[in-house]
């Protein structure tokens, strides 16, 4: 089955109740407009073929045809997927968000949902959303892959190519969201069950810490895989109490807060406007860093003995710098 019959299948599963108000791609309608770009590619190749020089002018398959800055493709098709794909952007991420806030809930709400769960267990639900958000993810980021693959063979061109990197640019490149590792370490976090479902719900990922490179692994749809390095580029060991700044880029919290010069326990996200990322160079990425909690939770339970003597390490790093801030308060309080 092409990918289109499947894309368009997905669309209109009746088991789905999830996605009916969510956004996609307009796989279907974009094919469409490709379909009239290969018209206008056959009637300029036509032409070539009529003129005096036919030998030495006729278009080889390589060559970039006029139809690559056409307005239909400029003003259409990409100005209507990068919409597309910020959209579903925005909404994946938020219905994760929502999703993980009540796995990792503290303080009173996590007391208030533990009395829930005597009445009424949600995990069957949250399962079922799980399943629901990693399909809608994969399906539309392959569907924006293929419709720009096609462009380029319609076109001959690297604008697919080139539009795909404006995306990653942009931070919209949904399977490089740092929600989709979260999703992935709340996936992985449900191994603990023997149950069935539970285990085909957790089988999209995969992780192996004790590699020279630590990673998480997602298999997609058509089988393909991607890994998720976990080192921190800072203190190249395995990401603890990591955050992911908003250009994409994650880093222990420690690491974070003495790249952008700001106190363990303030936090990243008061970082100034002009702190900038320690491997991009981007500025303005710390005040919507992502504090990835179910990945926190995942090396907690699989690198206990790491996970503990990082603690340790960063509550004494916490301390000595709030003492240390302390001192300096009161000095200026009296005077010195």
């Amino acid at each position: 089955m092409r990918f289109g019959e499947t894309y368009m299948e997905y669309l209109h599963e009746d088991q789905d109740r999830f996605t009916d108000k969510f956004s996609h791609i307009e796989y279907q309608k974009l094919k469409e407009v490709l379909e009239i770009c290969k018209t206008c590619k056959a009637s300029h190749d036509s032409c070539e073929t009529e003129s005096e020089h036919e030998e030495t002018q006729k278009p080889t398959y390589s060559q970039h045809c006029q139809c690559k800055s056409c307005s239909l493709c400029d003003q259409t098709f990409f100005s209507e997927l990068m919409k597309e794909a910020s959209d579903i952007a925005g909404c994946f991420n938020s219905r994760v968000k929502h999703l993980l806030h009540h796995h990792v809930a503290t303080g009173m709400q996590r007391y208030l949902l533990r009395i829930r769960q005597c009445f009424k267990n949600d995990t069957q639900s949250m399962v079922e959303e799980g399943q629901m958000l990693i399909k809608y993810v994969t399906m539309n980021a392959i569907a924006i892959c293929k419709i720009l693959k096609k462009y380029d063979k319609v076109h001959c061109s690297t604008n697919g190519k080139d539009f795909k990197l404006k995306l990653q640019s942009e931070h919209i490149e949904l399977l490089h969201s740092p929600w989709l590792i979260e999703l992935g370490a709340f996936c992985l976090n449900f191994e603990v069950f023997d149950d069935a479902e539970f285990s085909d719900f957790a089988g999209h990922f995969s992780c192996n810490l004790d590699a020279a490179q630590p990673v998480i692994s997602l298999t997609l749809p058509n089988s393909m895989n991607l890994e998720y390095d976990l080192t921190c580029a800072i203190c190249l060991d395995i990401v603890f109490n990591p955050y992911a700044l908003s250009c994409g880029h994650w880093f222990c919290k420690s690491c974070a807060c003495a790249a952008a010069s700001v106190m363990l326990f303030e936090g990243p996200k008061v970082a100034s406007r002009d702190s900038k990322c320690p491997i991009c160079r981007e500025a303005n990425v710390y005040a919507k860093a992502v504090h990835m909690l179910e990945l926190d939770l995942l090396l907690k339970r699989r690198c206990k003995g790491y996970w503990k003597e990082r603690h340790t390490a960063e509550r004494t790093e916490m301390l000595k710098q709030t003492r240390a801030l302390w001192e300096l308060q009161g000095q200026y309080a009296v005077g010195y």
